[in-house]
Formats: structure tokens, C-alpha cells, sequence
């Protein structure tokens, strides 16, 4: 019966709701959070909304570029709502 016990256990882990949860970062340039939620496709070219805390709204930003740094991930960003670009420090 201790199989029967396994897939039992693996059915309920599997229909436990999984949340949503956001990409966490830092604006390099304000020091301020920032998050990218789960379901934004982060690639060069893409339009992707990233919360920022500190103003406390979301912002429509392109994704100008990508690149891997030791534990983080670098996200250069224009962002459409200033009209300015922005670094996030998101974390790897």
C-alpha cells in the first residue's frame, strides 16, 4: 500500500493552487523596487508592465536588452510613461 500513499500524495500536491508570484528587483538608478509579474514575456523587443513600489503604479516599458551578471539578472528598460530608459537589477 505504500504506493498507493505516494500517489496520493503526489495527486494533492498537484492540484494545490500555485500563486502568482512577481520577479523582484531594483531600479539601478533610483534604488527603488520593482517587479515584473508572472506572465511577461521578458525578451528584447517586448512590451512588458512592471510595478514600480515606489511610485506605486504600474509602467508600460520596452525590454532593450538582457544580460546575465553573477546572482542577478540586468534588464534595460525604456520606459514609455517618462520617456526615460531604466536599468533593473532583477534577481537571478
Amino acid at each position: 500500500m505504500p504506493l498507493r500513499a505516494d500517489l496520493l500524495t503526489a495527486v494533492f500536491l498537484v492540484s494545490i493552487p500555485v500563486v502568482a508570484l512577481a520577479w523582484d528587483g531594483v531600479d539601478s538608478g533610483s534604488g527603488g523596487a520593482v517587479e515584473i509579474e508572472k506572465g511577461n514575456l521578458v525578451r528584447s523587443g517586448e512590451t512588458i508592465e512592471v510595478y514600480d513600489l515606489e511610485a506605486q503604479e504600474y509602467r508600460s516599458v520596452d525590454v532593450q536588452s538582457i544580460q546575465r551578471s553573477g546572482g542577478s539578472v540586468e534588464v534595460e528598460v525604456y520606459d514609455n510613461d517618462s520617456g526615460e530608459y531604466r536599468t533593473f537589477e532583477m534577481d537571478d
